[in-house]
C-alpha cells in the first residue's frame, strides 16, 4: 500500500509538472523564435530602405551599404543577400558562387511584394537557418529583394538551456515531492500496518492484541473500532470458555454419578431388566463421549497455533504403538511405512490428535483381518501423512461431507461425527489441509498435508 500511495503522489506531481512545464517550454520556444524572426525582419526592412534608391535608379549598391551588409554578417553570423527585380545577386555577405536566385521561393515571394519567412536545414552549415525575404519597393513598384538567412543555433541553444532549467526544476520538485510523499505514505500506512498486524494476531487467536490509535483521524477511528471489536470478541469468547468449562463440569459430574448409580443397581435388577440397564449404561457412556468430543472441538477452535518444524516419524511410531492394542482386539493389523524423515510445520500436539482421530476411525471401519497402513512422504514442498484402511470406504458425495460437524455415514451411526471436524480444524490451523481419497483397491485414504519445515 505504501508503494501505491507513493506512486499516486508522484503521479500527481508528474501530471502537474507536465501540465505546467510543457506548455511553458513550448510557449518559450515559440516566443524566442518569433522574437528572432521579428528582429531579422526589422533588420531586413532597414537594409531594404538603404538600397531602395540605388535599385530604383538602377545604380550600383554603394560601398557603404555593402560594408554594412558584410559587417552585419560578421557580427551575427547571418548571410545578407540583395537581388534586383530579376533575382540577380547584387550584394552577398557570404557568396558561394550562385548569382541568380529567381528560383528560390522566398525571393519569388519578395519580388511579388510579400514578406517571406521560414526555416530550412543547411547541410553546409550543419544547422537550421531562419530566412526572411522582404521586397525593396517604392511607389508600389518592386525593384528587388533583401534576404537575411540567420542560423538558429543560438536561439536553439537558449531554448535548450531554458528546457534544461525546467528539467532541473522538475527533478528538484519531484525529489521534494517524493520525500514528502514518502513521509505522508509512512504516516498513513504505518498505523494501517500496525492494524493489519493486530488483525492477524487476533485472527491467530491472540485476542489481547490491540492496534495503536495513531495516524490520520480516519485511521485512528478505524483502530479504535477494531480495538473495541477485539475487546468485545475477547469478552464473548472468554464467556464461552467459561460456559464450556462450567458445562463440562456440570455435565461430567452428574453423568459420572448416574453411571455409578446404574452400576450399583446391577445386582438388584432382575434378569429381564439387565438388558435395559446395560443399554442405559451404554447411553451414559455415549453421552460422556459426546461431552468429551465437544470439549475437544471447542479447544481445537480456540487453540492458538504456533507451527514449528517437527519430525513425523517418531510421532507416527508412537501413536501406532499406542493404538496397536485396540487394533489387535479387533483383529486388525497396523503397518508403518515411513519415507525420508522430513520435518513438517505443525503445532506441538496437533499431529498426535490428528492421528488419534484418524486411527480410531480406521480401526472402527476395518473388517476382521484387515490392515491399516500409516505412511509419510514428501511431495513438492509438502509433507503428506496417509492413513489407509481396508474398510467399506465412502462415496465421493460422502467424502465431501465427511468433515462436517455431526455428519455420519449411513453404515456408521455409532459415533458423533466430530473426529474429522477436529482433524480439519487442527490441520488448517497449521496452514495445511486434509482430504479423503478412495483407497486402492478399496477402503479410505485419509491424506494430511503439512508444509515442509
Amino acid at each position: 500500500m505504501k508503494r501505491r500511495l507513493l506512486a499516486g503522489y508522484l503521479g500527481v506531481a508528474v501530471l502537474v509538472l507536465v501540465l505546467l512545464e510543457v506548455p511553458l517550454a513550448i510557449s518559450y520556444a515559440r516566443a524566442e523564435r518569433q522574437a528572432l524572426t521579428d528582429k531579422v525582419e526589422r533588420d531586413a526592412v532597414a537594409l531594404s530602405s538603404l538600397v531602395e534608391d540605388s535599385l530604383e535608379r538602377g545604380a550600383p549598391v554603394p560601398a557603404r551599404v555593402r560594408r554594412i551588409a558584410r559587417d552585419y554578417g560578421v557580427d551575427t553570423g547571418a548571410r545578407v543577400l540583395v537581388t534586383d527585380d530579376r533575382g540577380r545577386r547584387l550584394v552577398d555577405s557570404a557568396p558561394n558562387g550562385t548569382t541568380h536566385f529567381s528560383s528560390r521561393p522566398e525571393i519569388v515571394s519578395a519580388l511579388n511584394g510579400a514578406i517571406a519567412t521560414g526555416t530550412r536545414s543547411s547541410k553546409t552549415l550543419g544547422t537550421d537557418l531562419l530566412y526572411v525575404a522582404v521586397p525593396v519597393a517604392s511607389s508600389g513598384v518592386v525593384h528587388g529583394a533583401v534576404r537575411i538567412s540567420y542560423p538558429t543555433s543560438a536561439v536553439d541553444a537558449r531554448i535548450h538551456r531554458y528546457w534544461t532549467v525546467l528539467a532541473i526544476i522538475a527533478a528538484v520538485v519531484l525529489a521534494v515531492a517524493a520525500t514528502v510523499a514518502a513521509i505522508l505514505a509512512r504516516w498513513v500506512t504505518r498505523p494501517l500496518d500496525h492494524l493489519e498486524q493486530a488483525a492477524d494476531a487476533v485472527g491467530g487467536g491472540n485476542l489481547a492484541a490491540r492496534a495503536p490509535a495513531e495516524g490520520p483521524p480516519e485511521v485512528r477511528r478505524l483502530a479504535e473500532t477494531f480495538n473495541a471489536m477485539a475487546s468485545e470478541l475477547d469478552l464473548l469468547l472468554r464467556s464461552q470458555d467459561a460456559f464450556v468449562a462450567d458445562a463440562s463440569h456440570q455435565l461430567r459430574t452428574p453423568l459420572a454419578a448416574l453411571r455409578l448409580r446404574l452400576e450399583n443397581l446391577e445386582p438388584d435388577v432382575p434378569e429381564p431388566g439387565k438388558e435395559n440397564l446395560q443399554g442405559a449404561l451404554r447411553e451414559v457412556e455415549r453421552l460422556s463421549a459426546l461431552v468429551d468430543g465437544l470439549l475437544t472441538l471447542v479447544r481445537a477452535d480456540r487453540a492458538h497455533s504456533v507451527p514449528s518444524p517437527i519430525s513425523l516419524g517418531p510421532i507416527v511410531e508412537d501413536r501406532v504403538e499406542a493404538w496397536s492394542a485396540l487394533a489387535a482386539e479387533s483383529d486388525v493389523d497396523m503397518r508403518v511405512e515411513l519415507g525420508t524423515d522430513v520435518a513438517a510445520l505443525a503445532t506441538p500436539g496437533h499431529v498426535e490428535q490428528v492421528l488419534d482421530n484418524l486411527l480410531a476411525n480406521a480401526i472402527d471401519a476395518s473388517p476382521v483381518g484387515a490392515t491399516i497402513t500409516v505412511s509419510t512422504r514428501s511431495v513438492n514442498g509438502w509433507v503428506e501423512l496417509h492413513v489407509i484402511d481396508e474398510g467399506p470406504g465412502l462415496s465421493e458425495a460422502d467424502r465431501s461431507r465427511a468433515f462436517d460437524r455431526f455428519w455420519q455415514a449411513q453404515q456408521r451411526l455409532d459415533g458423533f461425527g466430530l473426529g474429522l471436524a477436529i482433524v480439519r480444524r487442527l490441520t488448517a490451523a497449521d496452514g495445511g489441509d486434509v482430504q479423503l481419497a478412495a483407497g486402492c483397491p478399496g477402503g479410505l485414504d485419509a491424506v494430511v498435508r503439512l508444509h515442509r519445515g
